[in-house]
């Protein structure tokens, strides 16, 4: 049986946790520590932390943020944003993140995805997609949802994974923030290709949520954002909704 990871993806800007709608109009929420501590205690699983302007703004992850909470936080953490050049990977990979999620720089030359599993390996590598439908079909989105590729994501997927990425995380542009639930279309079609585990985001409001997701697919992992945020549920209730229904978690 699958043992499903329940992750909180922090959202930064300038230090501070930032939530949105749609990838859009971010509101600032503050000092990320006092939530990862709630977290953490709660028996979180993972962290993934993304710069949310890091590639529009053409700069820099949160490396000294990162070394901050490694101090206090032993759980895997993964780190996304800015990250274009094997200087930038082996930065993160030293202030402390067992991972780094690309999504920009791989799309605009997949030689650098190359270049990262041949020195780091495909388990250090997180191969971040974020797709909306358009109109009768579906399209990859970077620089935190900015410009539209005309790429399929899931032909994208596949492409990832032949030049070596370790996992995906795929998020849904169209169900971000707004707490309605996950893109179940986007998930069915993910699972069809079933060759590395991927992490599910965008739509989380209730723990029902989460369990039909996990019950209806494949996922390795849940990233949640607003809902653990605003307070809708802790991970401890997650937690305990999903033993209740038989789902295995990660101890």
């Amino acid at each position: 049986m699958k043992k499903t990871r329940i992750i909180s993806r922090i959202d930064l800007n300038n230090g501070q946790l930032v939530k949105g709608k749609l990838l859009e109009g971010l509101r600032k929420l503050g000092d990320p520590i006092p939530y990862l501590k709630n977290y953490y205690f709660d028996l979180l699983d993972e962290i993934i932390l993304l710069d949310a302007v890091a590639s529009l703004y053409d700069r820099n992850s949160n490396y000294d943020f990162l070394k901050e909470i490694c101090k206090e936080f032993f759980i895997p953490i993964t780190i996304g944003g800015g990250i274009k050049s094997i200087k930038d990977v082996d930065h993160a990979l030293n202030s402390g993140a067992d991972k780094v999620a690309i999504n920009s720089a791989v799309v605009r030359d997949i030689r650098f995805l190359d270049q990262v599993v041949n020195i780091f390996g495909s388990q250090a590598v997180l191969g971040s997609i974020v797709a909306r439908k358009h109109r009768y079909s579906w399209q990859v989105f970077i620089d935190n949802a900015k410009h539209r590729v005309k790429i399929n994501p899931f032909d994208w997927a596949k492409e990832l994974i032949d030049h070596g990425v370790g996992e995906i995380m795929i998020t849904s542009i169209d169900n971000d923030g707004l707490e309605k639930g996950f893109d179940m279309d986007l998930v069915e079609k993910f699972d069809k290709i079933g060759r590395v585990p991927y992490i599910v985001s965008g739509g989380a409001g209730n723990t029902k949520h989460v369990l039909n997701l996990i019950k209806n697919s494949n996922c390795s992992g849940v990233a949640i954002g607003s809902a653990f945020h605003y307070k809708n549920f802790t991970v401890k209730e997650l937690k305990n909704e999903l033993l209740k229904n038989n789902i295995e978690l990660r101890s």
